[in-house]
């Protein structure tokens, strides 16, 4: 391949990869150092507005309004006496006439007179009904991003049921509404040498008793069978810390009360595995026959006997 067909290949700003991304191992996990935080969007204006907190979101928005009027305040001013009923040459009346055409007030005390001015109230105009729609559209997409309130267990346990070791872990639904369709899945990463002598951390998609349910409104036990097919068979605490594993749990569901999909994710580290213990019950019997489940104990466990 000659050198100018390379450079077809070759990516070129903003859309070079980093050259570094740091994994942080702490706790039993890892974590990648900025990944999901609004400041790694930089590069990406759409994505950095709407991950913003909206104490910066509101800000950014202030300073394009002033930086947008200064512009065309700057046009009025540079277009000499073109303003009637403003003093000539005075910079912030042309301000102000500026605010008032973009924001389409038209008070009617100074209003263009002259031919360049008129040219530019008409392109300060577009570039009103432009920003309009676009703060409208960016406000409205903050506002609409479905926000998953879906609780899980601070710990796993690993307990027999029927007879087999089994994984299990709690997950619950904080809004008390119906998530539709809703499906788990459990995912087992740790790191591991090939034959070959190639390091590389390899991911298994662990089997449940029940990864999906039609509505998930409550609370939920989620049970994987540590059975010889299992990449947890034999493990135990000092394996899991030395292989650096971790479990991984994703909930994906539509929302009822919007009809929009909903992700929501946990991560457990080999000390959050508690072996031979068993959770809590959480549902209980009233006198007259009915249930109720009592979330206080929602993360405690108790040694199996």
């Amino acid at each position: 391949m000659t050198q100018r067909r390379r450079r077809r290949f070759k990516l070129s700003p903003p859309y070079r990869s980093p050259q570094n991304s740091l994994l942080e191992y702490q706790n039993g996990k890892f974590s990648i150092s900025g990944l999901g935080s609004w400041y790694s969007y930089w590069r990406d204006p759409y994505h950095l507005l709407l991950t913003i907190p909206w104490i910066g979101f509101l800000l950014v928005l202030a300073a394009g309004y002033i930086a947008i009027n200064l512009l065309f305040a700057l046009a009025y001013w540079l277009g000499g006496n073109g303003i009637a009923n403003a003093t000539p040459g005075n910079f912030i009346d042309a301000f102000f006439f500026s605010v008032q055409t973009f924001g389409s007030i038209g008070y009617g005390t100074m209003h263009p007179i002259t031919i360049y001015t008129n040219l530019v109230v008409t392109l300060e105009a577009f570039t009103s009904i432009l920003s309009m729609a676009l703060i409208t559209g960016l406000a409205f997409a903050r506002f609409s991003r479905p926000a998953a309130r879906v609780l899980f267990s601070r710990v796993a346990v690993i307990t027999p049921y029927n007879g087999v070791p089994t994984l299990m872990f709690r997950t619950a639904n904080q809004r008390q509404n119906q998530i539709l369709e809703a499906t788990l899945n459990l995912y087992f990463l740790q790191d591991e040498v090939s034959s070959e002598g190639d390091f590389m951390r390899h991911l298994y998609h662990l089997k449940l008793l029940r990864h999906r349910t039609p509505t998930f409104s409550l609370t939920l036990t989620v049970m994987h069978p540590i059975d010889q097919d299992s990449p947890l068979y034999g493990a135990t605490l000092d394996s899991l810390e030395q292989t650096k594993a971790n479990l991984i749990v994703s909930l994906t569901g539509i929302d009822d009360t919007v009809a929009q999909a909903l992700h929501a994710r946990y991560t457990y580290g080999p000390r959050d595995i508690l072996w031979n213990h068993k959770f809590i019950d959480v549902f209980h019997r009233t006198p007259d026959g009915h249930r109720y489940i009592d979330y206080t104990h929602f993360h405690d466990v108790t040694p199996q006997p």
